[in-house]
């Protein structure tokens, strides 16, 4: 027999799960009378205590236990539900799911797994808690940019399944599977940033929405605040949001490297940290040295949204390109083919180039070949953005960014070199 201290850990679990579920409903509910409640406190506890006495008894007798008293309860609670729309005309289900939910938890937390079934809890929590900051995101997105997304996403899993996965063309470099699933890893990542500057809005400021549009494309970034600044006469706020974007580049690059190949970032993690450091230290020295000044009223940084079948598909075939080019170049030219590819792909886009990289190191290209090119493709791109900026908003104001940009730059190449 399971030792008594063992049950009671289990069972106090259970308890727990019902009682952290029920003081966030009992919290949410407490204008309402006592009588007026579905559930408070001390329903959502006997519902976990009752999940968890229910498990430990399946384990005993049979499996059938536990599945006649949550269909008993959810009877329970289905008639609570009804009476309650009868009397307040109150058709929402979110405390009945939640009492169901409570009790399957505490029966799973019973049944061996208590750290998942309490790490649920603390989602469901959040869920139930942040209900109007919710409804308030749900708001500023805009009902065009909803459907671009279930568009690409019922595209990419309609099609994706259905690709060829295995290698096409010379050195057999074209995987249609694995490029459109990159594809679809890249609109992701820029989605989650375009959806962070909608939520985010114009009233939290350009550093805020230059972290999403970092995500999106910071290049786009760029271009933006480049006009910003051209209205607004040395402003270091914009140059600021640069640097950040920037930075925040470094991030996508280390989630690419993640998917494709994790084992490259033992190498490479250390020079791409150094480099989002140094953009870091830069962002505040041009902010205390230069002085950045509030804008009145900015407008919002200009970014498209990225789940769009026509932006997917440009960059499915950037990749594409990116991909064969790099086995042509490792093979026609060796490592020195890979730098120089890398350095050209810089200058117009690096989630392809790190990409292709990694892949080809998970194959047969060198570790410190791959590394070396996507610290190369990354030196180049940020340089590209500095420059740009400089050239609208005005060098005689911004020229200094470029330098500025190399030299938060250096220190990882340095590190890079040393590992290598």
């Amino acid at each position: 027999m399971e030792p008594s201290y063992n049950l009671a850990i289990k069972l106090f679990t259970a308890l727990a799960i019902g009682l952290l579920i029920g003081i966030e409903r009992g919290w949410s509910d407490r204008e309402e009378s006592e009588g007026d409640r579905i559930a408070g406190i001390r329903t959502f506890s006997l519902i976990g205590l009752l999940g968890g006495v229910s498990a430990l008894i399946s384990t005993q007798t049979t499996h059938w236990f536990i599945a006649a008293v949550f269909l008993g309860v959810s009877a329970l609670i289905i008639c609570a539900h009804i009476l309650e729309w009868r009397a307040n005309k109150d058709v929402g289900t979110t405390t009945a799911f939640a009492m169901m939910l409570s009790f399957v938890l505490a029966a799973w937390a019973v049944y061996g797994h208590p750290i998942p079934a309490i790490a649920v809890t603390v989602v469901v929590i959040s869920l139930l808690g942040y209900k109007p900051v919710l409804h308030s995101w749900l708001r500023n997105i805009k009902p065009g940019d909803f459907f671009a997304g279930v568009k690409l996403l019922v595209i990419s899993l309609v099609l994706l399944p259905l690709l060829p996965n295995r290698g096409y063309g010379p050195w057999e470099a074209l995987n249609p599977y694995w490029t459109w699933w990159m594809v679809v890893l890249i609109s992701a990542i820029s989605f989650l940033g375009y959806i962070f500057i909608q939520i985010v809005g114009e009233k939290k400021g350009v550093l805020a929405t230059s972290i999403g549009g970092g995500l999106v494309s910071s290049t786009a970034v760029t271009f933006s605040l480049a006009r910003f600044a051209r209205e607004q006469k040395n402003n270091a706020l914009f140059a600021g949001g640069v640097l950040l974007a920037s930075a925040i580049m470094f991030i996508r690059v280390v989630i690419e490297v993640l998917v494709v190949h994790p084992e490259l970032l033992r190498a490479l993690w250390m020079p791409l940290t150094t480099m989002f450091a140094g953009l870091i230290l830069a962002l505040v020295w041009v902010w205390r040295s230069r002085g950045a000044k509030k804008t009145d009223g900015h407008k919002p940084i200009a970014v498209k949204n990225p789940l769009q079948l026509g932006m997917a598909l440009q960059f499915g075939l950037l990749l594409a390109a990116v991909l064969f080019l790099s086995e042509a170049m490792k093979e026609w030219f060796g490592s020195y083919g890979v730098y120089a590819l890398s350095i050209i792909s810089g200058l117009i886009d690096v989630d392809a180039i790190a990409l292709s990289l990694s892949r080809s190191a998970k194959q047969d290209l060198a570790a410190e070949v791959a590394v070396l090119g996507i610290i190369l493709a990354c030196l180049t791109n940020t340089l590209v953005k500095g420059v740009i900026f400089a050239f609208i908003a005005g060098f005689k104001d911004h020229f200094r960014l470029p330098l500025l940009m190399l030299a938060a730059m250096v220190p990882g190449c340095l590190v890079a070199l040393a590992l290598l």
